[in-house]
């Protein structure tokens, strides 16, 4: 096969610039000529522009330039609209929505990697740690414990707080595991129980029932107060609406013999001579009274 001739680049310029008067010219020349005239009249036409404006071009050249025209040879196509080419046309364009496209995706991270820092990863970390809290708190009251019935209690809050785990139940398991870190320093708590004087200090009260229009509860009013001599406060359940709540002085429950002699001992001179009534020990629930009381309590009156 013949190798096919090469056209020099000067020539292939004056080619593509023949092309490009003949487009300009080309409308003028159509309503000019008929059909048969049209390649003579055109290489006519383009010898006198090119005459007129001083610039020599061979007749081969013309000829090339004209043939080049009706082969489309310097036409550019534009490729069809399929998705490769807008693909295509989207990537040659991205210095114009790659840096607010990256922008906005970082603005995005940053929003969601702060509410994972802040939201999901503390539940997270607080999620997997809670039964893991749950056992040692657990373990360390039994140990702690020298009162079967905090023992008791202790179980069952245990007990319910495997069961909300296995359940998936968070707050509940939350729910008893402060229950039983409020039961263990309780046991950890060691104070003693006096009476409370002093001006404007109420050492005793009496109440009548809730739902009942006669008789009479009495009640000393007392305080917990550590080795060191400070009133510290206490867990203690009111027996009049079963709430459970902390407080620094409270009031227990004795029989009217007791109440009246607390009473008379106060008259006198203003001042109770034997204000302790109870101990409280390390791993025991309640105090232990040397008076004579049912162990109930109110913490309001």
């Amino acid at each position: 096969m013949p190798a096919q001739k090469r056209i020099p680049l000067e020539d292939l310029m004056v080619a593509m610039d023949v092309v490009d008067t003949l487009r300009h010219r080309e409308i003028m020349v159509d309503r000019e000529l008929g059909a048969v005239e049209r390649r003579e009249k055109l290489v006519e036409k383009l010898r006198e522009i090119y005459a007129s404006q001083g610039i020599k071009v061979t007749d081969e050249m013309l000829e090339v330039g004209v043939r080049a025209l009706e082969e489309e040879r310097f036409v550019f196509t534009p490729a069809p609209d399929t998705f490769s080419t807008w693909l295509a046309t989207l990537y040659v364009k991205r210095d114009r929505w790659l840096k607010p496209l990256l922008t906005i995706l970082g603005v995005f991270v940053a929003a969601g990697t702060f509410y994972y820092v802040t939201s999901v990863r503390p539940v997270q970390v607080e999620k997997a740690n809670l039964p893991v809290e749950i056992k040692k708190t657990y373990v360390e009251l039994v140990n702690k414990s020298a009162d079967n019935k905090a023992t008791n209690i202790a179980n069952t809050l245990h007990d319910e707080a495997k069961n909300a785990l296995e359940n998936d139940d968070i707050t509940l398991a939350k729910e008893k595991l402060e229950a039983l870190t409020a039961l263990l320093q309780n046991l950890k708590q060691s104070y003693t129980v006096q009476i409370v004087q002093g001006a404007g200090k109420r050492s005793g009260i009496w109440r009548v029932p809730p739902g009942s229009s006669y008789g009479k509860n009495y009640y000393i009013i007392v305080e917990a107060v550590n080795v060191q001599g400070k009133n510290v406060h206490v867990q203690m359940r009111n027996e009049e609406n079963d709430e459970i709540a902390s407080v620094n002085e409270w009031g227990i429950r004795v029989d009217e013999e007791t109440f009246n002699r607390v009473a008379k001992d106060k008259a006198d001179d203003g001042i109770i001579q034997d204000r302790v009534v109870g101990v409280k020990n390390t791993g025991y629930l309640l105090p232990l009274y040397t008076v004579s009381t049912t162990g109930a309590s109110i913490t309001k009156w």
